[in-house]
């Protein structure tokens, strides 16, 4: 079937992929699709929570905040590019998906993964400068800086996977059956039967440029908190900065070793496709689920505000 949808056309819009099947037992369908449509349920009450509550909250419009008010955004994107095709098809049980549709899942997919570590990474910008330049803070982080990292974040994101999804559709594909339980870059790039160098060259730029340098600022930035914290003694302003910084660091940890586990996993031919799958299902799971749960209950102002917006709103809790 797949050769003749080859051999029929080389539009795009007519090829019919097959996603990786989840094995899934016909007793176990529907309580697995009950716990997927609870996850994804929560995973947006949550995020919105938190975005609602940053926004109507006038002691959170801080650099701080404003910043993580792009986290849920980010982690409400990730979460549906994956969960609707994802239960839609548990229940019709048919994991066949347009290549159309497949491109713009692994686009918003890249895109939700790329905007976080830079929207990390930025937001550890900020707790060092802070911890470590109290007195220039609100100099460097003021209004105007804080809407052009902004705009930076998501221009260079969506610059970098533009480029990187161009790539990819100009090559003609010879294959049908995707890899992975959905759609991704490198998954989609072992079904293209020509010449890949262009694309893994790309791709190996761009970990190195996004994950390398993420990690590099989580490093040297966290390196100077600490130098800071042993050479003086923190005041209360620098106390409550600290309490943001361990609850990020945990956040950044989570998504940059699931990111790197997968991205390994998927230029070892040797291996195995169940772990190189489960690690790319929580990129897409835990962080959305745990980013909002842990900055709500670790970082003391957000916790207030939710609760008062709770309290405003108890429509809000019913969803």
């Amino acid at each position: 079937m797949s050769n003749c949808i080859i051999m029929y056309t080389n539009a795009s819009s007519g090829i019919v992929l097959t996603l990786a099947t989840l094995g899934l037992y016909t007793s176990h369908i529907y309580p697995v699709f009950v716990f997927g449509t609870l996850a994804y349920l929560i995973i947006v009450f949550c995020n919105l929570l938190v975005l609602a509550a940053i926004v109507v909250s006038k002691k959170l419009h801080k650099p701080m905040y404003i910043l993580l008010l792009n986290l849920p955004i980010s982690d409400t994107v990730g979460a549906t590019a994956f969960f609707p095709q994802l239960l839609s098809s548990i229940v019709t049980e048919n994991r066949l998906i347009s290549h159309p549709a497949c491109v713009t899942q692994a686009f918003l997919i890249h895109i939700y993964g790329t905007a976080n570590l830079m929207i990390l990474s930025a937001m550890t910008y900020d707790r060092y400068i802070a911890i470590c330049c109290p007195l220039r803070y609100n100099v460097t982080m003021s209004p105007n800086t804080l809407i052009k990292i902004i705009i930076a974040i998501w221009l260079i994101n969506f610059s970098l996977m533009v480029t990187l999804f161009l790539l990819l559709v100009r090559l003609k594909m010879c294959r049908t059956n995707v890899v992975d339980l959905y759609c991704n870059n490198p998954s989609l790039l072992k079904l293209v039967c020509e010449d890949t160098t262009v694309n893994n060259l790309y791709g190996i730029a761009g970990i190195c440029l996004l994950q390398g340098g993420s990690l590099f600022i989580i490093i040297y930035t966290y390196a100077q908190i600490l130098r800071t914290c042993v050479m003086t003694n923190l005041s209360h302003a620098r106390k409550k900065a600290m309490q943001t910084c361990g609850t990020h660091l945990v956040v950044f940890l989570i998504l940059q070793i699931n990111t790197v586990g997968t991205l390994i996993a998927h230029r070892i031919e040797s291996a195995s496709p169940y772990i190189r799958r489960a690690l790319g299902v929580s990129i897409l799971i835990f962080p959305p689920l745990l980013d909002p749960i842990i900055y709500g209950l670790k970082t003391a102002e957000l916790k207030q505000s939710i609760v008062m917006f709770l309290k405003r709103n108890p429509c809000s809790t019913k969803f």
